[in-house]
Parts: C-alpha cells; sequence; structure tokens
C-alpha cells in the first residue's frame, strides 16, 4: 500500500506541476486553448512511446468492441478539465486553482465510490468521509482567504 500512496503523490504533485507550466505557456502562447492541445499531443506521444516498448499484450479487436461506447470519450472530459485549468490558474493562481479543483475532484470521487459509478469499487459514504470533505471545505476557505 506504500507504494500506492507514493504514486498517488507523484501523480498529484505531476498534475499541479503539469497545470503550472502549461497554463503558463498559454500566457505565452496568448492562448489556453494551444497550450492544451500542445500538452495533449505530447501527452499523447508520450503514452504511445511508453506502450510501444512496455511489451504489454494489446487488447484484441473483441476486447475493444466490448467496450461501452460512452466509455471512449472520456478524453472530452480531460481536454475540459486541462483546458480550464490553463484558463483559470493565470487569473486565480495556481494554489487557489488547485485548492478548488481537487477539492471537486474529490467530491466527486466520493460520489462515484457511494453509487459504484464505472463500475468501481463502492465505498460508502458516513461519517467521517462526510467529516473529510467538510474540513476540506474549511481548508479551501483558508487557502483561498476571504
Amino acid at each position: 500500500m506504500t507504494t500506492l500512496f507514493t504514486l498517488a503523490v507523484l501523480a498529484g504533485a505531476a498534475i499541479a506541476v503539469q497545470a503550472g507550466m502549461n497554463a503558463q505557456l498559454g500566457v505565452m502562447l496568448r492562448s489556453p486553448l494551444l497550450a492544451s492541445c500542445i500538452a495533449f499531443s505530447l501527452g499523447a506521444l508520450f503514452t504511445a512511446l511508453v506502450l510501444l516498448v512496455s511489451g504489454r499484450a494489446q487488447p484484441t479487436v473483441d476486447v475493444a468492441r466490448s467496450v461501452p461506447g460512452w466509455l471512449w470519450f472520456g478524453g472530452v472530459f480531460s481536454a475540459l478539465g486541462v483546458g480550464l485549468f490553463y484558463y483559470l490558474i493565470p487569473r486565480m493562481g495556481v494554489g487557489p486553482m488547485m485548492s478548488v479543483a481537487v477539492s471537486s475532484q474529490l467530491l466527486i470521487g466520493v460520489l462515484a465510490s457511494h453509487f459504484g459509478w464505472f463500475e468501481l469499487p463502492v465505498r460508502t459514504f458516513d461519517a467521517s468521509r462526510a467529516f473529510g470533505l467538510c474540513a476540506l471545505a474549511v481548508g479551501v476557505i483558508f487557502i483561498n482567504g476571504s
């Protein structure tokens, strides 16, 4: 479990760093949309290269056909979220933006876990999670000031 936690911390740090870098790229290019396009293009290229060198077996056509159609469109939400990051960070600051964005991710994550959305593991909403969300909201208020 320690390895998973460490990887989760690394993932969060990478998101914060890339968001700040690419938001600044959008400012300098005067186009958050172009910065998003560049980020996704380079990200796709990097991911494709890692996939090629990983040596892992790829799914068959039958497996790909068995995937519900709506699952192929998760990237649309990625593009929307990332594009909004690049637009909002220069206006709000990276800390305030990340505090609001991470909070909304956690709220939706708690709901998704409670209801088992996307056939993922269920973790019911309880008093502990409610307290955690309230503490998170207080943290966001402190991070963002008045």
